[in-house]
């Protein structure tokens, strides 16, 4: 599978993961029951800003065959929606970035001068592991790196792409290996993440029994409720590491609540691009589709 169609397949599934988990927040009194039944919602399933912002990655990596920064940049404010669900920060710096200010000014002033620690870079960021499947990590790391720190400049936020882009690459050369990718795959996502909050959440995700519930790691782990990276990407590494196939990852994902649209993403878009269609959902025909096409490669992978 050439660069191109690993980053396709990869942002189809965040995109499903995406519009899934969207279609699951509410009342828990109604929405625990439904993901206990496995009740599929109706369609349309609409796509928030995990996808909107991924795509823009995908379309980025099809043109330039890297990330250029100040390209992105202009990209997620052209293309961002407001009522996709941007979170507040991003919204505001996105909104700058269309006024003609500089994104790196902008992402570096928010929260107090730390730059934004959220969710945010890695929920995007998994189509980017897979179109640098076959590059060293280091240079997998770089390239999440660059796509992060346009919203996301702190160094945690950093960590929460480069984990997930990284966890993508090795899920997609485990695509031949039978069973679960295990505690060994975390560790090596884990090696892989710069030190800190979100490194060190994901050592404590390789603590998890593999048969805990989800429920049970989300109280250990966070399930995104913070919409941080720390509070985030860990429990979408330890659902990862011990799935089978995607339909069970995502109702064991949707059920851990949280930041559910963003936590599925997550999943999907690391093991979008590990299995096959034997072992991804049958559930396309729900999504809202995007009303916008990818361009051909232009760059060599």
């Amino acid at each position: 599978m050439s660069a191109p169609e690993r980053a396709r397949r990869s942002l189809e599934m965040l995109a499903l993961g995406d519009s899934f988990g969207e279609q699951f927040f509410g009342d828990s009194a109604r929405v625990i029951p439904l993901i206990r039944k496995r009740v599929l919602p109706s369609a349309p399933w609409n796509y928030t800003d995990d996808s909107e912002m991924a795509f823009s990655i995908v379309e980025e990596l099809f043109e330039f065959g890297l990330i250029n920064q100040d390209s992105l940049a202009k990209r997620f404010a052209e293309r961002m929606e407001p009522t996709r669900g941007y979170g507040a920060g991003t919204y505001e710096l996105l909104t700058g970035v269309l006024a003609g200010r500089g994104w790196r000014s902008l992402s570096y002033a928010g929260f107090r001068g730390m730059g934004s620690f959220g969710n945010g870079a890695a929920m995007r960021v998994a189509p980017l592991g897979a179109f640098f499947a076959s590059r060293k990590l280091e240079s997998i790391a770089e390239q999440a790196r660059l796509s992060a720190e346009v919203t996301h400049a702190h160094p945690e936020g950093i960590a929460g792409a480069v984990a997930v882009a990284v966890a993508t690459a090795l899920a997609w050369r485990c695509r031949d290996v039978p069973g679960p990718l295990s505690a060994i795959w975390l560790e090596q996502v884990r090696d892989a993440t710069p030190a800190g909050y979100t490194r060190d959440a994901i050592t404590e995700a390789m603590s998890v029994p593999h048969d805990a519930s989800v429920v049970e790691a989300a109280a250990k782990l966070g399930n995104g409720s913070g919409v941080t990276a720390p509070d985030t990407v860990p429990l979408c590494l330890w659902v990862a590491a011990y799935a089978d196939n995607l339909t069970d990852a995502l109702w064991d994902t949707v059920g851990g609540l949280g930041d559910r649209d963003t936590t599925c993403a997550i999943v999907a878009g690391i093991l979008g691009a590990r299995f096959d269609d034997s072992r991804v959902p049958n559930w396309h025909q729900h999504r809202e589709p995007f009303p916008w096409a990818l361009p051909s490669l232009k760059t060599p992978a």
